[in-house]
């Protein structure tokens, strides 16, 4: 396979807002590998344990070692020529601390508990951050909390459209899980991810896109540092009904319970 096998990528797509610019390196260069190594130099990304980040092939991983394992003990990154591994490396070097952050957490779970038949939950919970997850970046104001309060609990119609006038100047939507970013190559409308709520301040609102980047990066790099991390933390978020990201985002757009479900009533 050659390094056409991203050829598939709309760029366009806003979605893709979070790697683009770590991507146009890697995208104009002769061998995306080399370049992507280069990149991570440059950046100088490393794992928790200060080693340097190198992007190896997948033949590298030892058979009796964990892929997160190996990622913290030697601060190799597994990495075959496919669209899931390559927007991994992507998110690698568009949100590093949170990654590394992440990492951390699953090579010490596994340290503890092994690999084993399950994951156990904060595994679990890790895993679902690390394939599926979106940054909703909402101000630190009863406005962001509102529709916070709005998605968690289902009402589409006031998140997406009552609250419509939000999105951008008050909210964000930054995507991180490199299995989302692989399935969106083909986008659908039932395509949900696992959002993470991230409170920011005013300022942030005002930050050009490597500012805001870097913001979101430290931030939620500092909170997995500290916080239990739990699958109860994130709340679905169908990744078309962002407004702006579709066409056609009217009331029967939101109207669809197929997609845009009911909150279960326990």
């Amino acid at each position: 396979m050659s390094q056409f096998f991203y050829s598939s990528i709309d760029w366009s797509r806003l979605w893709y807002a979070s790697i683009h610019a770590a991507a146009q390196n890697i995208l104009r260069a002769p061998d995306w590998r080399t370049a992507l190594n280069a990149q991570a130099v440059a950046q100088g990304l490393c794992n928790q344990r200060g080693l340097p980040l190198t992007f190896v092939p997948q033949e590298s991983l030892p058979e009796d070692t964990a892929y997160e394992a190996f990622i913290g003990a030697a601060g190799c990154v597994p990495t075959r020529e496919n669209l899931h591994d390559f927007f991994n490396a992507m998110v690698w070097l568009s949100f590093p601390r949170i990654k590394r952050a992440l990492n951390a957490l699953q090579a010490a779970q596994i340290a503890v508990a092994g690999v084993g038949k399950s994951r156990g939950p904060a595994r679990d919970a890790a895993t679902l951050f690390d394939e599926n997850a979106a940054l909703l970046v909402v101000g630190d104001a009863q406005s962001g909390r509102a529709l916070v309060d709005a998605l968690r609990t289902h009402q589409w119609h006031d998140a997406f459209i009552g609250q419509r006038a939000s999105f951008g100047s008050e909210a964000q939507v930054w995507l991180f899980g490199h299995a989302l970013m692989e399935k969106l190559v083909s986008p659908y409308k039932a395509i949900t991810a696992h959002t993470w709520v991230v409170l920011a301040p005013p300022e942030f609102f005002t930050l050009d896109a490597v500012s805001g980047r870097g913001w979101i990066d430290a931030a939620v790099a500092q909170k997995l540092e500290r916080h239990a991390l739990s699958t109860a933390d994130f709340t679905p978020l169908p990744v078309l009904g962002v407004p702006g990201w579709w066409l056609g985002q009217d009331a029967a757009f939101y109207a669809d319970a197929s997609v845009f479900r009911p909150q279960r009533q326990r």
